[in-house]
């Protein structure tokens, strides 16, 4: 921290200049993930930038406008979710949640309930089923939701997102039959006669969501406004979306226009085999599927399903090629590669294209080879990952089927961060059990349920400490989206984005950590959420 003597003449030199604050935060624990200076006691705020941050004594010295005691809690940067799909889960909060539902018949109750709140409904939609809550672990099946809504189509969505669930209604309303096939990457499960049994992986979910009715322009702005309100009430002020096309990105340049964005967003477009050119400046391709149902590539084969590797959706060489002209054309690229060989196959194209500055990232990384740990450092790749999907509570199904062998490597944070890798933080939301960065921070550091179990955490050596998980949920963000030097840190010039908690993470359990709350959250240096309402 800068001495109290030079601190005061920066003070009295600013407000010669006329830098008269419009937002003091005094009294409190401030860390600022600067590395100069790692904490402050109080921070002052003139429009939309940070203009001091030290001791009470020093930003006391700047006059201000509008001043908040903190009394002492702790206060860290915007949290910046750099993976997630803003647009589907506004949209899905307005369908039923399966979120936290244990077993089919929770579900079906849900699933009841919501059809009978909403009769008006000719779609019953909904997600975040988990795989370990249906009877011995298998796959849903048709029957499972007709003996919760026979009369309407039903379709729901796994907490993951690649697996898609329907009734028999939704079936006969899509037209999926027998004779039904899927010839991209996916599959349409069926019973031993053929019949499709309700369950669809991957792109085969398309064949029943093409028939669902999609909500119009207005209904879609007004879903993002609801849920931007509660991404300020879990301290997220800046979001980057893993897929999207033009007409999403135009829903938030409207938000923008109209003065009602209260979090900072960036978009990865998705893009295919038919691109030929980047459609964006950032571009998402997914390379695989998930390891729960067998849909993501792996080298060797699943431990619960011998001979199965995975079917890539890219062909290795068609996939080098695509990433190699998009980066020559300066697009930087995220590749969704969940299984081990997946990630092999991101990382060749990006040696083969050369990665170097560019950025590019893996998303996800569930699996990884030993010898393919170091080459993210080596290139230069970031590793964008998601500490949520790594909750102990939805890992059964999960290391059953990779294996003891591969265990060690399962979300390997810990790992890739020793071997020198960039590590980037988010949720997948709605993708996940949870939106909120404190579950995502206390799965980082614990690697144990908010039950605490199991005792002794799962894969304990892949956890890494604090100040890394908020480093990778704060400047790992900005630096994936090359805005490194505007946010992500509260130093003087950067943007205003702060997040007060309940609790000081540094001076507590590390168990508590999943049930801090957010007192405040500021935001492009206005107050967006208040959690104790008047008297601030």
């Amino acid at each position: 921290m800068m001495s109290k003597g030079i601190g005061i003449l920066l003070a009295v030199a600013r407000l010669l200049m006329g830098q008269e604050a419009d937002l003091v935060l005094t009294n409190g624990r401030i860390w600022t993930g600067s590395e100069k200076q790692p904490w402050a006691e109080a921070l002052a705020i003139r429009r939309n930038r940070i203009v001091a941050a030290g001791s009470n004594e020093e930003v006391r010295a700047l006059p201000g406008k509008r001043v908040i005691d903190l009394g002492g809690k702790l206060a860290v940067p915007g949290f910046n979710d750099a993976h997630i799909h803003f647009l589907s889960g506004a949209l899905g909060r307005k369908a039923v949640d399966l979120i936290g539902a244990r077993n089919l018949e929770e579900i079906q109750k849900r699933v009841a309930e919501f059809a009978r709140a909403h009769p008006e409904a000719g779609w019953i939609t909904g997600a975040g089923w988990e795989y370990g809550a249906l009877p011995g672990q298998r796959l849903p099946r048709r029957e499972d939701l007709d003996a919760a809504v026979k009369d309407r189509p039903v379709f729901l969505r796994a907490y993951d997102g690649h697996t898609g669930w329907a009734n028999t209604k939704a079936l006969e309303t899509a037209g999926v039959t027998r004779s039904s096939r899927y010839d991209g990457f996916g599959e349409v499960a069926r019973d031993a006669q053929g019949a499709p049994t309700g369950a669809l992986k991957e792109g085969a979910q398309r064949l029943v969501e093409a028939r669902i009715p999609q909500p119009g322009r207005g209904a879609k702005l007004e879903a993002l406004e609801e849920a931007m309100r509660l991404a300020a009430s879990l301290g997220i002020t800046s979001i980057q979306n893993a897929s999207g096309d033009a007409e999403e990105w135009g829903l938030y340049q409207e938000l923008e226009k109209a003065g009602k964005l209260t979090l900072r967003a960036r978009m990865a477009m998705s893009a295919g085999p038919r691109d030929v050119e980047p459609p964006g400046p950032a571009v998402k391709f997914v390379l695989d599927g998930v390891i729960e149902t067998h849909t993501a590539a792996m080298i060797e084969p699943y431990a619960d399903a011998p001979g199965v590797t995975g079917k890539a959706s890219w062909e290795a060489a068609v996939f080098w090629e695509k990433v190699a002209r998009f980066s020559a054309g300066g697009a930087q690229v995220w590749a969704h590669a969940i299984g081990d060989r997946a990630v092999r196959t991101a990382l060749d194209a990006f040696s083969k294209a050369g990665s170097r500055g560019k950025r590019h990232r893996i998303e996800h990384i569930e699996t990884v080879a030993s010898d393919d740990v170091p080459r993210f450092a080596k290139l230069g790749v970031l590793a964008s990952m998601m500490p949520i999907h790594g909750d102990p509570g939805t890992a059964e199904v999960w290391s059953r089927a990779v294996g003891e062998k591969r265990l060690p490597l399962a979300f390997a944070w810990r790992s890739l961060e020793q071997a020198g890798a960039r590590l980037v933080f988010s949720s997948d939301w709605p993708a996940t059990i949870s939106l909120d960065p404190m579950r995502g921070l206390h799965c980082a550091v614990n690697r144990r349920t908010l039950e605490g179990q199991p005792a002794g955490g799962w894969v304990p050596e892949q956890r890494v400490s604090l100040e890394t998980a908020l480093r990778a949920y704060t400047a790992g963000g900005a630096f994936a989206s090359f805005e490194e030097k505007v946010k992500g840190k509260l130093e003087p010039g950067m943007l205003a984005d702060v997040v007060v908690l309940s609790q000081d993470l540094f001076r507590m359990d590390a168990m508590e950590i999943g049930r801090t709350k957010v007192e405040m959250t500021v935001f492009d240096g206005r107050v967006v959420y208040d959690r104790g309402g008047e008297g601030r």
